[in-house]
């Protein structure tokens, strides 16, 4: 009876050790649609050279990321909006990867897009639209004679792009009115499938990464960034995936709605194999970010998170 008591005892450390084993080359991260198809890209490249490292990954907004990664249900959460003080006290340690930014979008067969795609709209003109709902159909816009009704979409989840593009027009996400969509993918299915739709984007989910085109049925309801009801050849720079990550990069498009995504964990990472992923994201991994479709961080702010893992 103690021979077999010693050897269930034994049996239970030698499973419980192994699955730690496995836990220590597994890395788990969830969170913002924003982010993730950058993620799987440095995931698919970092296993390349690591086979041994599994790293699962899932979409579901920025706002579960966080969540889980303060819950410690992962690894890593995916953030696309900036980390607030209150998650920082809760225990929320952060570095910034890469940055994007939210786009205003249309279907591609808006009924006046010849005449605003020439004319754009301010940010008042974005604010009637998804905050105070003055402005409710197409004709407002363009002085036209379709009185076809404006269709807003807004995101049901919580989420950076929403939180975002709510901040670019001074309001917080559940300011924004509008048919509520799940997800990046869900918004852009919505506008595609609307004619009269207008929504917000993360620029991954507009443009094509294979052509660098936009994606069929969507377009950028281009912003008149200095008010002077047209959009002038210095604002007009959303044609192809390389022109709008040089806006963002050179900071033409304004911030916010360009903004920084971060990787976000419980307190600084002790598992060896998220430390090595995240210094191989600031370092080799930064070679994928602009084939990814997103915009590389400057030299400094990739030595400042550098050191944020380092100290």
């Amino acid at each position: 009876m103690k021979n077999l008591t010693l050897f269930i005892a034994l049996l239970i450390l030698f499973t419980n050790c192994s699955d730690n084993a496995k836990n220590e080359k597994t890395i788990s991260i969830s969170g913002a649609f924003a982010l993730y198809p950058m993620v799987v890209k440095w995931a698919e490249e970092y296993q390349k050279l690591h086979p041994d490292i599994r790293i699962d990954i899932s979409a579901g907004g920025a706002g579960k990321g966080m969540t889980d990664a303060l819950t410690g249900m992962v690894d890593l959460g995916m953030v696309s909006r900036a980390v607030t003080k209150e998650e920082t006290d809760k225990g929320a340690w952060f570095i910034a990867v890469t940055k994007d930014a939210v786009l205003p979008t249309i279907n591609s067969e808006n009924p006046v897009l010849k005449n605003i795609l020439v004319k754009g709209l301010t940010k008042e003109d974005f604010t009637k639209i998804f905050i105070r709902s003055d402005i409710t159909d197409w004709s407002r816009i363009t002085n036209g004679n379709t009185k076809e009704k404006i269709n807003v979409y807004t995101r049901s989840d919580a989420c950076g792009a929403g939180e975002i593009w709510a901040k670019y027009l001074g309001k917080k996400q559940e300011d924004i009115r509008g048919i509520g969509v799940y997800g990046d993918p869900g918004m852009a299915d919505a506008i595609k499938n609307d004619v009269n739709g207008i929504g917000y984007n993360n620029v991954i989910y507009v443009y094509d990464i294979n052509t660098l085109k936009k994606n069929s049925g969507m377009e950028v309801l281009p912003i008149d960034l200095n008010e002077n009801g047209k959009i002038d050849a210095e604002e007009n720079f959303y044609g192809t995936l390389p022109e709008i990550s040089a806006a963002i990069k050179e900071g033409k498009y304004p911030s916010p709605p360009c903004r920084d995504l971060y990787l976000v964990s419980k307190g600084k990472p002790t598992k060896m194999a998220v430390t090595d992923f995240l210094k191989w994201i600031l370092t080799d991994g930064q070679k994928f970010v602009s084939q990814g479709g997103y915009v590389e961080l400057s030299k400094e702010k990739i030595e400042e998170e550098n050191k944020k893992i380092k100290n």
